[in-house]
């Protein structure tokens, strides 16, 4: 079932509080810490979003745990069920699609369903019905401390867009920001991402360095501004794409940037080229704190935002938390994209375990000897799965979201010396266990079923099935036998 389009995140709200989806807190609560522990258990328990009304030191209310179930990521993209996504992009590829990896992506980015989705631009918008460009103070709202050793309060769900200073297209991602005073912030992006490419390039031309941060969209942009989209997709017109209507967006008051109309609240302003500051230590979704190191500075030069806004953020720690539901959408979503550049490919899993760049299980169609490697390798090759830690592959008819049958293969179909392949290449900023920032060791696993042309002489047993006879006679007589 596909519902309309959320138009803004109060329309999002009043939808899960239809469901029976959000509870309102109205009991004074501290945004340092206190809502992270009320916010934790009621994740870990796959509990509902949270409205908490009553925050202390703050005269806005913290939405939290928006997404933070299968069934309200689902709803959050207009669908009850995060494949039907995967369906709609697969009905939209073309039938003779390119061979090339390139051209495959582009004959389907560039399809003319996708292309309705651009930008609308209005005059007037909500998200800036108050306008400060002095009398403000980013304390003034309800700012979380997360965690024990956090260095400070954070800004954890914002949409942080810049642009590319040669070619002037815009980028929407997701970077904390720790607040150092009630004007600046740091800017926490990764070396790998397109925020900090465009700051690299906007160092080189010497220009300055505009950026606007969004705070509290339709739920589908915020998902969006996540997505591993290619390189030149932008955002916005992603996000209109799974809205199934195109995002209204409105002229900047003080930067040259455009964001989304119907947003709760929107930082405008500007990263110092020159100026570095200590940011962090930060309670990370890996369940370690993220180390202090330098990061960019955000000036905040002014502030926008709706009548009585609300203020929505998010917790990351030791999963699962709400951040793994993002993760699972990007799994559904992006599978036909895998599958058009490599068809052999079944069905993945990121585990919330592997906070999605430790460990990735792939089932194959294996049609030659060492198709596994091949997909190991092409996996490692593609985007942002190029910080994949740990590669499983197993055959077409392993269920890979079944752990168990998955680590029953990998156990018993795995000759070590044979079946592991060791390499090296980019990991993720924030994995802690290599020796090395930003690269390191990989490890691929080839479970499946080993061929005598991959030097398997010996003959392979089959797997252990009951009759299929037998299975439905027992399924008629199971009543009788008493066991219920």
């Amino acid at each position: 079932m596909r519902y309309l389009a959320f138009k803004d995140l109060r329309e999002f709200v009043e939808f899960l509080e239809e469901k029976g989806d959000l509870k309102r807190i109205k009991v004074e609560v501290d945004p340092i810490l206190e809502i992270t522990e009320i916010t934790d258990r009621v994740s870990k328990t796959k509990g509902p979003a949270l409205l908490f009304e009553n925050v202390k030191g703050s005269k806005y209310p913290v939405l939290i745990n928006t997404f933070g179930s299968f069934e309200r990521m689902s709803w959050s993209l207009g669908v009850d069920n995060l494949n039907e996504v995967a369906s709609r992009i697969r009905n939209m590829m073309p039938t003779d699609a390119p061979r090339t990896i390139v051209e495959k992506l582009g004959a389907l980015l560039k399809l003319k369903d996708f292309a309705n989705y651009t930008p609308k631009l209005i005059k007037k918008a909500p998200c800036q019905e108050v306008v400060l460009t002095e009398n403000f103070d980013l304390n003034d709202f309800p700012i979380l401390k997360c965690w024990p050793d956090d260095a400070g309060r954070f800004i954890t769900l914002p949409l942080v867009i810049t642009k590319d200073p040669l070619t002037g297209l815009q980028n929407v991602g997701m970077y904390r920001m720790q607040v150092f005073d009630k004007k600046t912030t740091g800017m926490h992006w990764h070396v790998h991402h397109d925020g900090a490419e465009n700051y690299r390039k906007a160092i080189e031309s010497g220009k300055k360095f505009e950026v606007a941060v969004v705070l509290g969209t339709d739920p589908a942009t915020i998902y969006s501004a996540t997505a591993p989209l290619p390189k030149g997709v932008n955002e916005l017109v992603f996000s209109g794409f799974l809205r199934n209507e195109a995002v209204e967006v409105v002229q900047c008051k003080t930067v040259d940037l455009k964001v989304p109309a119907n947003a709760e609240i929107i930082l405008e302003g500007f990263v110092d080229l020159a100026e570095l500051r200590r940011e962090g230590p930060f309670g990370d979704h890996t369940g370690y704190y993220s180390l202090a190191d330098n990061y960019p500075v955000f000036h905040v030069q002014c502030v926008t935002h709706r009548k009585n806004p609300i203020y929505p953020t998010t917790i990351v720690g030791k999963p699962p938390m709400e951040d793994c539901y993002f993760g699972k959408a990007t799994e559904r979503i992006f599978l036909p994209l895998m599958q058009l550049m490599y068809p052999e490919i079944v069905d993945m899993d990121l585990p919330l375990e592997g906070v999605f760049h430790n460990c990735v299980i792939i089932s194959i169609k294996k049609s030659y000897p060492l198709h596994a490697n091949k997909i190991m390798n092409a996996i490692w090759g593609l985007g942002q799965m190029m910080f994949s830690k740990m590669i499983v592959v197993v055959d077409e008819g392993i269920n890979v979201h079944d752990y168990s049958v998955v680590a029953w293969k990998i156990f018993n179909n795995v000759d070590p010396e044979r079946d592991i392949v060791f390499t090296k290449g980019p990991l993720d900023v924030l994995d802690h266990s290599s020796s090395t920032q930003n690269y390191g060791s990989k490890i691929g696993i080839d479970a499946t079923k080993k061929w005598k042309t991959e030097g398997h002489l010996r003959e392979w047993p089959d797997d252990i099935v009951m009759d299929g006879d037998i299975k439905r006679l027992v399924d008629e007589k199971w009543s009788s036998y008493g066991l219920e």
